[in-house]
């Protein structure tokens, strides 16, 4: 992957971006280390102030084909989803998003096959637990093994741009989602609450020392000039929350990079899910002389249905070639997944965060 020009952004933010400051903040709570990295950008969107750069028209979408697998958009506000990550940058700057909006590698954003446009979704790497909040306004990825495709940006902040991919963890953020679907369907932006989900804080493992998380290739801001990232102590709290405002006739993008601890994971390819035990197991048996294999029940809405996964492989391009595999035995609905350990230190798992 090519390296960040920082000319190239500080021209981007020069000619009227918007400028994005980034504040580091690491929180010493009883012996307890945990950074979070503010990245704030809004956009106003009425009065006398500027316009937004980009809005976008709000588009959900028939089901389509690709490479001869359907998909099938659709609102689903308890969508949560764990895979693998890629980026996009410069082949698609400046080119149309598939609602419209002009697509800014120097912006955060994000592409997914089914979500509706635009919609907000809180994306987590599981390899270094950076978690950050990105629009999705664009289709895609293609590629079997991909769930998301990021923003060059949002890529660098989630700290993945170099190597190409990480392992995320996908949600949807619903309050969110529903404010910024309505401002591009040009209806009044309702009142969003913060709910406890984004209040929640994470604690990390204890550490003797409070540490400085850096954004490698920092963002430019309107005057030209680097930001910089600087580290703020507060006194010892049992709980610490970040605040945000809602404020009338704005979008917040981006606002908070939380960095979160993780505990280990692994990358699976699910071959097939079924609610009939029966079914999973000749599926298994099919695929047996691929790798290693396993049956997992998992309790979906009341019903019971039966993964088959083969692994655990230890990267990325592996997965790529054994779900190619698996698809051509006519698995068209098989996918790469990542698999967080259920327990950590003995005790059950308190976070959906790997």
């Amino acid at each position: 992957m090519p390296d960040t020009n920082n000319n190239a952004f500080r021209r981007m933010f020069t000619k009227g971006r918007i400028g994005i400051t980034a504040v580091a903040l690491g929180v010493l709570l009883s012996g307890c280390a945990e950074t979070q990295l503010a990245v704030h950008g809004v956009k106003r969107l009425g009065g006398g102030q500027s316009q937004p750069t980009q809005v976008g028209n709000y588009k959900i979408g028939n089901p389509y084909e690709i490479a001869g697998q359907w998909y099938y958009p659709a609102v689903d506000y308890e969508y949560s989803e764990t895979g693998i990550a890629s980026w996009y940058g410069p082949k698609f700057h400046g080119k149309k998003t598939a609602n419209g909006e002009t697509f800014d590698q120097y912006e955060i954003s994000a592409a997914h096959r089914t979500l509706p446009l635009p919609s907000i979704v809180r994306v987590t790497n599981l390899e270094n637990g950076r978690s950050l909040k990105v629009r999705v306004n664009d289709r895609g990825p293609f590629a079997h093994s991909r769930i998301i495709d990021m923003s060059r940006r949002a890529a660098q902040l989630l700290g993945f741009e170099k190597k190409g991919t990480a392992k995320v963890l996908v949600e949807v953020v619903e309050l969110d989602s529903r404010q910024i679907a309505a401002v591009a369907k040009g209806e009044a932006a309702p009142t969003v609450a913060v709910s406890a989900a984004e209040q929640k804080t994470v604690t990390a493992a204890p550490r003797d020392t409070v540490e400085t998380v850096r954004l490698d290739d920092g963002p430019i801001t309107d005057s030209g000039e680097p930001t910089t990232s600087k580290i703020i102590l507060t006194p010892p709290s049992t709980q610490a929350t970040v605040e945000q405002t809602s404020l009338e006739g704005t979008i917040e993008e981006a606002a908070v990079i939380s960095v979160e601890p993780v505990t280990t994971s692994a990358i699976y390819v699910q071959a097939g899910a079924f609610s009939i035990y029966d079914n999973a197991l000749n599926l298994r048996n099919r695929l047996y002389d691929m790798g290693p294999s396993k049956i997992e029940p998992i309790e979906v809405k009341g019903t019971t249905f039966y993964r088959v996964r083969l692994g655990p492989l230890n990267t990325v391009p592996e997965a790529d070639i054994l779900l190619e595999r698996v698809i051509a035995t006519g698995q068209n609905g098989a996918k790469v997944v990542v698999e967080c350990a259920e327990n950590v230190g003995g005790a059950p798992k308190s976070s959906s965060v790997c």
